[in-house]
């Protein structure tokens, strides 16, 4: 059984340089990498276990849910402000979350760790390196944005989205409320009625929608 869903990942994030502007922008579209500067102040090791990245994936017949582990990292912190970091994504430890064991769950991790999607044996980990956070206001789930360079499956774009920092005096937390990003970008074509001859009701939504939550101690 071939089901199929978007992808995540892609990354939890925070880290470079932070702009002293408030910023009124939502999510931004990928864009070419971003040049990063050298992290300031102190840093925090990421702490897997308080780390996690949510990912959803849908096509007309419904969603498919799931999540992917964060396996190392480091976020810095400079006067408050988050001034630098790179994360870890363990491609490996792609889980589908709504489907049972034995009724098709077990194929459907598979074909998403194929070379049809995130070809996880030759790309067994995806990063994410932040390039700028700014403040954001009027948003009730965050509090800044995030821009950073998403590298997945060999291919390497910016991008950005909403998120709640947590600064505290022996750490920092980071979570996003929901936001997507279209997995053509990254070279992830299978099931896209943009690239592909495909029937309209099996058609995989290119947009892949993701949540993070970061710890870092």
């Amino acid at each position: 059984m071939k089901s199929i869903i978007q992808l995540s990942i892609l990354s939890m994030f925070m880290l470079l340089s932070v702009s002293c502007k408030k910023d009124t922008k939502a999510t931004s579209p990928a864009g070419e990498m971003a040049p990063v500067a050298e992290a300031t102040g102190t840093q925090y090791s990421v702490v897997p276990a308080r780390s996690l990245v949510t990912w959803a994936g849908s096509k007309l017949a419904g969603t498919h849910t799931g999540t992917f582990q964060i396996s190392e990292g480091s976020i810095s912190v400079d006067k408050d402000k988050i001034s630098g970091g790179k994360f870890i994504i363990d491609m490996n430890s792609l889980t589908n979350t709504d489907l049972a064991a034995g009724s098709g769950k077990e194929d459907l991790e598979g074909h998403l760790k194929s070379a049809d999607f995130f070809d996880v044996a030759n790309h067994p980990t995806a990063s994410f390196e932040i390039t700028k956070v700014t403040e954001l206001e009027g948003a009730k789930d965050a509090n800044s944005l995030v821009y950073g360079n998403l590298t997945l499956k060999g291919v390497t774009k910016q991008l950005g989205f909403k998120a709640h920092i947590n600064y505290r005096g022996t750490g920092v937390s980071v979570t996003t409320p929901e936001f997507s990003f279209n997995r053509t970008d990254f070279g992830i074509k299978y099931g896209s009625s943009n690239f592909m001859d495909v029937m309209k009701d099996k058609a995989i939504n290119d947009e892949v929608s993701l949540s993070i939550s970061l710890g870092a101690m």
